[in-house]
């Protein structure tokens, strides 16, 4: 059976990108940590990041630090931080978000019930800064 990543990834189930790449995804959180929380995901449904083909994490990596860019610019945070944990869907993902604290990074604090309209807006606002660092080509 596909995971969850894997169908939002082939649009059975629905996910605001981005970035798309033939390697490479990256959609919002459904359970942000703060706004412009992103999932970045290898399109391989591979469960553990230690089990990737050497090339597709030095991809992964790679469109993760440029989502941390977008990131940085649309909001501004203090930091960009990344997390592998890897418990909630068996499908390697690595999560990027801006944090003002280390407790930002606590997901027992993530949003459950985010307001629709404000991912809507931080995900234009990704997809903005994505085009201002010279991602056109793979903005979703």
């Amino acid at each position: 059976m596909p995971s969850v990543f894997t169908r939002i990834i082939e649009g059975e189930l629905p996910g605001r990108f981005i970035w798309r790449d033939d390697t490479v995804v990256a959609f919002l959180s459904i359970g942000p940590l703060s706004p412009g929380h992103t999932l970045v995901v290898p399109r391989v449904e591979v469960d553990h990041w230690l089990d990737l083909d050497a090339a597709t994490w030095q991809r992964v990596s790679e469109v993760t630090r440029i989502v941390g860019q977008a990131i940085q610019r649309a909001f501004d945070p203090p930091r960009v931080g990344t997390a592998i944990a890897g418990f909630e869907v068996p499908h390697c993902h690595v999560h990027v978000a801006a944090l003002r604290e280390l407790a930002d990074l606590d997901f027992t604090r993530a949003e459950t019930d985010p307001d629709p309209a404000v991912l809507d807006d931080a995900a234009e606002r990704l997809r903005a800064a994505l085009r201002a660092l010279g991602h056109d080509e793979h903005v979703g």
